[in-house]
């Protein structure tokens, strides 16, 4: 498994359908996004050529997005919440023909629970684990809230930090960029080969991250969005929600955000 990064700190399917979505532009190639199937109201999706997605649908129970990037290593953004994984992904991985242990690196856009949880299955598995150190700093600080839930800090320690810059995956190219304003670490991966920008909680399709949570600060939030807005971006695929598909669609996301969400944040 070969890694390098920038500046990297190291420590250690219910009703079956089939519909296309719009391609993003013309001139893009392996741009079609298809519905491969629904379970219990969640849906998972291929995007691209090498990227999958497994969109939490419940409106009752709260957990994140997952996705998958294929590749001669594999990288799984936010698995979610533990008691929900083998619902949600675990399932739709073994159907693509893939193991817990062909996972190469797994990435947490943050560190609340229903995105960094399920992490605790990949201990004892060959992937690596990796977080923004702002975002451990405040795991860490609320150790005693955090076993309240069950979860000991040892299950979920990562295996190295995520700053900002350039992370290579074993031929696949990611900038990590550090966006605070839902939480202290919070980051945003793009994939400037697809023209991909994973969000976590910073923005979805029509609204934005809260800042009541601990770590949380408006300001930043704001100034985070600035600063992605400038990206060359085709497709937006966020924590929770929709998946915003097409430079003009992303575009006026971008605008929408700015015109409407800032003024209440």
């Amino acid at each position: 498994m070969n890694f390098s990064h920038g500046n990297l700190i190291a420590p250690h399917e219910k009703n079956r359908i089939i519909r296309s979505c719009k391609k993003r532009n013309n001139n893009v190639k392996n741009t079609l996004f298809q519905v491969i199937k629904t379970v219990k109201g969640n849906i998972f999706m291929g995007i691209f050529n090498r990227t999958h997605a497994f969109i939490w649908n419940s409106m009752s129970v709260n957990n994140c997005n997952t996705y998958l990037i294929e590749g001669p290593t594999r990288v799984l953004i936010d698995p979610g919440h533990l008691s929900l994984f083998n619902e949600n992904v675990r399932k739709e991985l073994g159907n693509l023909g893939i193991g817990m242990e062909d996972i190469g690196l797994v990435i947490c856009t943050h560190s609340h629970p229903d995105h960094l949880e399920a992490v605790q299955l990949f201990r004892e598995k060959p992937a690596l684990t990796a977080i923004h150190e702002e975002e451990w700093k405040l795991v860490k600080s609320m150790e005693q809230y955090v076993n309240t839930f069950g979860v000991r800090l040892d299950s979920i320690v990562p295996d190295f930090f995520l700053k900002q810059g350039q992370l290579s995956v074993n031929g696949l190219e990611f900038k990590i960029i550090h966006t605070p304003g839902h939480s202290p670490g919070s980051v945003c991966i793009y994939w400037p080969e697809e023209k991909a920008l994973f969000t976590g909680d910073l923005i979805f399709k029509e609204g934005v991250g809260r800042t009541d949570l601990p770590g949380g600060d408006g300001s930043l939030l704001k100034e985070s969005i600035l600063r992605l807005a400038d990206l060359e971006v085709e497709c937006i695929l966020p924590g929770h929600g929709d998946i915003v598909s097409g430079a003009a669609e992303v575009k006026n996301t971008f605008s929408h955000l700015q015109q409407f969400w800032f003024q209440h944040i």
